[in-house]
């Protein structure tokens, strides 16, 4: 689950989005939906089959919000809009235990993300791609070790 607390994490950034990318897709392979369904996610309707349609196309602007519907459709997890939130408070968690600020964080992503974009998007006051997630995630942890 990408939205478990994480105290390990691959050499890269790439190699994390490949294990979440393969667990998302297991979880598409026993998903019982119909494309046309629908899943509200931050006070949005979003229609599954086209969160579907670009996680299938790695697409870059597969949002967290995304993933987290991808993973609400295995039995036994919680809603997209707490995975997201449960996402978020242990990236904060992560950056609390590292003793890592926003502009230490940003300094060492592989984005182009500036510290103020960084918290904005933890604090979910701005919008996370996946992608962004993951370098931030990987980031966090790495700093931890």
């Amino acid at each position: 689950m990408f939205y478990a607390q994480r105290m390990d994490v691959p050499e890269t950034p790439a190699a994390l989005r490949e294990e979440y990318d393969t667990q998302l897709e297991d979880i598409l392979e026993t998903a019982t939906f119909d494309a046309q369904d629908t899943v509200s996610v931050a006070e949005t309707t979003v229609v599954i089959g086209d969160v579907v349609s670009r996680f299938e196309e790695k697409s870059s602007d597969l949002s967290l919000e995304d993933a987290a519907v991808i993973q609400s459709l295995e039995d036994g997890e919680p809603d997209p809009d707490t995975i997201v939130e449960i996402a978020c408070e242990h990236l904060l968690l992560g950056m609390t235990t590292a003793v890592l600020d926003v502009d230490t964080l940003a300094s060492e992503l592989e984005t182009d993300l500036d510290a103020k974009e960084v918290q904005q998007k933890i604090e979910r006051r701005a919008p996370m791609t996946f992608d962004e997630y993951v370098h931030v995630q990987h980031a966090i942890v790495s700093r931890s070790r």
